[in-house]
């Protein structure tokens, strides 16, 4: 027994965690396997082999987590492991095949694989993009929050990129402001240190004025990266965000006029001031350009597309300044880590209401029942989806679906598609708020492509006067209009109609 229980525990002395087959490199120079060791050993005599030909690990102890591969050089370009060179010939099967962990006179571990896409690795259970980052979800508490409205105030991001002193990471899908690139042109020549990341194959092709912004962006010492390639890890970088020093803004809008500059659409965003938010972000930010994907621009600018769109000039009434407020709680979620499982487990928790507000949703889709399951269960909920002729059709299918069921069953579930009325130009929020306290904001659609593939961020703000504030901003959106409270006699009106509403334990949302 004793003997049988040592051979156990030395065969599980190593384990083969990973497989890398088709790094996206001619003749596939740099597939690695990844080897986890759980104690220090010695590998002399060990070979990796698969079922055609096998290389030798070198003749010395390894311990924790590596990379094994002959092609150590180009692995060490697709892997954040330690690389260690294997001797030898091995050469991975992008079709599949199984591949073997071998000591002297046994075989220690194996893993198989059936077709390798590019630019993956295989884990035994799913292939995830090589480079993926692994973000737990990050809390902070009573943070200083600025929670806005657009395009009611644009000032509040312009705000925290003009705050930055030493470090000031912008992030997002498109940039075409000339009022954000001028300040961060102006940070960079003040001496700080000042980096922006944008996707590179913006579906239709990017804003035309993009290049123009980036190259100046360049010229002025900021480092511009893009996010595009065989080796994306992401299908859209659509991640809005920035990291000025200890504050950080996260939104739903893209840097451009009609997004930040409040030229045109309806969006959320919240500003923190919280060195935890902020280093978090941070360091998303850095492993998002610390990846060959992550390309400089003067590398892919000759070949960067863009098309010409219609400029946002228009201007529009504010209807909810910012509100400012120390709130309970933040938490950061992203994709394709944990922002979809946050979103469910938050729609969950809904006891009383729930309010959703996106540009689209899918009829059928997860994040579609996880609203008509929360009404199931007694949550009054209501959602306001973008009428937008290219929105118009798949969200209407969904209204009409939700609208049929909260009939079908006597649920307190309704949809609509939401009429602007001059105020705005087009919904572009992708939030919701959670019984009036809680506030879902960021870039993320509420889409499992979004939620599983693209780089998303967004927060969600517990606090009643943010989760109030989202809560009347979306009353307004809903009934065309917009609700605020009147000074005087209007005031005293306003408070009787709150207390009727709390005694309902209810909130109408029909004009």
């Amino acid at each position: 027994m004793l003997v049988r229980l040592a051979v156990a525990a030395l065969l599980a002395s190593a384990a083969i965690t990973g497989v890398a087959p088709n790094p996206a490199s001619d003749g596939d120079a740099g597939e690695f396997v990844v080897v986890e060791f759980a104690e220090p050993t010695n590998t002399t005599g060990w070979t990796v082999a698969d079922e055609d030909s096998s290389a030798a690990l070198p003749n010395r102890t390894l311990s924790g987590t590596v990379a094994l591969s002959t092609d150590p050089a180009d692995a060490r370009n697709r892997t954040t492991h330690p690389v260690v060179g294997l001797s030898g010939t091995l050469s991975l099967s992008n079709a599949g095949e199984r591949v073997e962990l071998r000591a002297p006179n046994r075989t220690v571990d194996a893993l198989a694989y059936e077709d390798a896409p590019t630019a993956e690795q295989w884990d035994g259970d799913e292939w995830t993009p090589l480079g993926a980052t692994d973000f737990a979800p990050t809390t902070a508490r009573n943070v200083s929050v600025s929670a806005f409205a657009l395009p009611d105030d644009a000032g509040p991001p312009l705000d925290v990129v003009d705050s930055a002193e030493s470090r000031l990471y912008l992030a997002g899908y498109t940039f075409t402001s000339t009022r954000v690139a001028g300040a961060l042109a102006d940070a960079a020549r003040d001496g700080v240190d000042v980096r922006v990341l944008v996707e590179g194959g913006v579906a239709g092709g990017a804003p035309s004025p993009e290049g123009e912004r980036l190259s100046a962006l360049r010229a002025a010492g900021v480092d511009v990266r893009v996010l595009d390639g065989e080796r994306a890890r992401y299908s859209f970088h659509h991640a809005k965000y920035a990291v000025a020093d200890d504050r950080a803004v996260v939104l739903s809008e893209n840097w451009k006029p009609s997004g930040t500059g409040g030229h045109g659409n309806r969006g959320w965003g919240v500003a923190v001031d919280d060195a935890t938010v902020a280093a978090h972000l941070a360091d998303v930010f850095r492993a998002d350009t610390g990846w060959p994907d992550a390309k400089p621009w003067q590398a892919v600018r000759e070949n960067f597309t863009t098309v010409d769109g219609t400029p946002a000039n228009d201007s529009y009434p504010t209807r909810f300044p910012p509100v400012e407020t120390r709130a309970e709680r933040v938490e950061v979620l992203l994709a394709p880590e944990n922002a979809r499982t946050g979103v469910r487990e938050l729609v969950e928790s809904a006891d009383e209401s729930l309010l959703v507000e996106q540009p689209r949703l899918n009829p059928g889709g997860a994040f579609t029942n996880w609203t008509i399951d929360a009404a199931r269960r007694g949550v009054r909920v209501r959602v306001l989806l973008s009428g937008r002729w290219y929105n118009e059709a798949e969200n209407r299918n969904t209204t009409e679906r939700l609208n049929r069921i909260a009939t079908a069953e006597g649920l307190d579930l309704e949809a609509k598609l939401v009429d602007p009325r001059s105020r705005f130009e087009k919904v572009h929020v992708k939030g919701a708020v959670v019984d009036g306290e809680q506030a879902v904001v960021g870039s993320l659609n509420w889409n499992d492509h979004a939620a599983t593939e693209n780089r998303e961020v967004i927060l969600v703000v517990e606090d009643p006067a943010v989760g109030d504030y989202y809560r009347r901003a979306f009353r307004a959106d809903w009934r065309g209009g917009a609700w605020r409270l009147q000074v005087g006699l209007g005031a005293v009106v306003g408070a009787a109609a709150l207390a009727g509403v709390a005694a309902a334990s209810r909130i109408d949302f029909e004009a």
